[in-house]
């Protein structure tokens, strides 16, 4: 590419990294930070609120496969651009709804923009576009997106608590609809205009995911990634009610919640400086056993509850470099081709994962405790480590 085609290039990546900011501040972590509000609000359960989110997590990992062939179809930069429409529409039915069926259906057509929206469908779009090059874009992307959960967890609480959350989840509608959708269209036009100054766009050859479910790896990929994503909701959705009972101040609570966001940036920023050092797949396994010490450490803060930090920043720089490496680990095991319907169909377990979580999460927390939530935690961190154990190169 040109200078003027490489400087563009930047720019949409910076411009697409902002609308992922954007994507996870009101799709995924509006939910925890308002979850005080609104219950106290509605008078529902945990379980209850809960399952609005789960479904729309639900929804996304039905929908992660075909947003991943209609990247390697040319359709990304479209997605990304609609997805913020549809995110919008669903987060202000929510917050509209009167009963538990019209939250749930708000938060299930939130959930189309979440398969389409976020990190998989940005980083397939990425990778098509950028190819080999698309490693540092998608580490400067999630740098940014990581400060997501930093900006959300105080600005929601206070949000919900002054205007009640019904308008900050409304507020967050209209972040998505008047910024997200400008800075995706602004970035996948400077994308594509790089593409045709002399950039790359792979193709899709016919049955790339077909080979790679052949491949023992595939699968055990998929279910690694799905028991992370099950214990990191967990402990992102109810990260407040879990610091508050190891006996934090709900002040204190908030902000070590916000301290995994700027934590995941940490630990990117880490990556970048020392990943190269590392294998990608000993780079995973040592993130794994990262997120099993946060958990073992959220235990003992029940005797020193200033722990729940060590919590936050173990398991925030964990997820996010594991974040980074997935797409890229899967990238150079299963291959370059086909990669939009290959990481589309493995999101599908990792969407899956986080839509339980908060169902999940509540269910324990109600009936066991915080004591017996963070002992789950522990074991699928730990059991997601162990089976990490055996994944080979090629």
């Amino acid at each position: 590419m040109s200078a003027r085609a490489e400087r563009e290039a930047d720019l949409a990546v910076w411009c697409l990294a902002l609308g992922q900011f954007i994507a996870y501040a009101a799709l995924l972590y509006s939910f925890p930070a308002l979850l005080v509000a609104a219950e106290a609000g509605t008078g529902w359960s945990k379980a209850s609120l809960a399952l609005g989110p789960t479904v729309a997590l639900a929804v996304a990992a039905l929908v992660s496969p075909l947003c991943g062939r209609l990247v390697d179809r040319g359709w990304g930069g479209e997605m990304l651009i609609g997805a913020p429409v549809v995110g919008a529409l669903g987060l202000t039915a929510a917050a509209m709804a009167q009963g538990q069926a019209g939250w749930v259906a708000g938060w299930a057509l939130a959930g189309v923009a979440q398969g389409a929206g976020f990190y998989d469908g940005c980083f397939a779009f990425l990778i098509r576009r950028l190819g080999p090059d698309a490693r540092a874009a998608i580490i400067r992307i999630t740098l940014v997106a990581g400060f997501s959960g930093t900006f959300t967890y105080p600005a929601g609480a206070w949000a919900g608590e002054v205007f009640g959350w019904r308008v900050a989840l409304v507020m967050f509608a209209a972040l998505l609809a008047l910024f997200g959708i400008a800075v995706n269209a602004w970035g996948v036009v400077l994308l594509r205009r790089g593409v045709r100054a002399g950039g790359r766009a792979y193709a899709d050859p016919p049955g790339m995911l077909a080979r790679a479910m052949r491949q023992r790896v595939f699968w055990l990929i998929g279910l690694i990634f799905a028991l992370v994503y099950v214990a990191h909701g967990i402990i992102i959705t109810f990260a407040i009610p879990l610091f508050q009972g190891r006996g934090a101040s709900h002040a204190a609570a908030v902000w070590a919640a916000a301290l995994v966001g700027a934590a995941q940036v940490a630990g990117r920023v880490l990556f970048m400086g020392w990943g190269r050092h590392y294998t990608l797949v000993g780079m995973v396994r040592a993130n794994l056993l990262a997120m099993v010490a946060a958990a073992l450490v959220l235990w003992l803060a029940g005797a020193a509850p200033g722990l729940i930090f060590v919590t936050a920043a173990l398991q925030g720089a964990a997820i996010g470099i594991v974040s980074i490496l997935r797409p890229i680990l899967i990238a150079e095991i299963l291959g370059n081709e086909g990669f939009g319907v290959i990481s589309g169909a493995l999101a599908i377990g990792v969407l899956a994962g986080a839509a339980v979580a908060p169902w999940v999460g509540a269910v324990i927390l109600d009936g066991a405790g915080v004591s017996a939530t963070i002992g789950a935690v522990f074991v699928m961190a730990s059991l997601a480590t162990g089976l990490a154990m055996f994944v080979r190169r090629g």
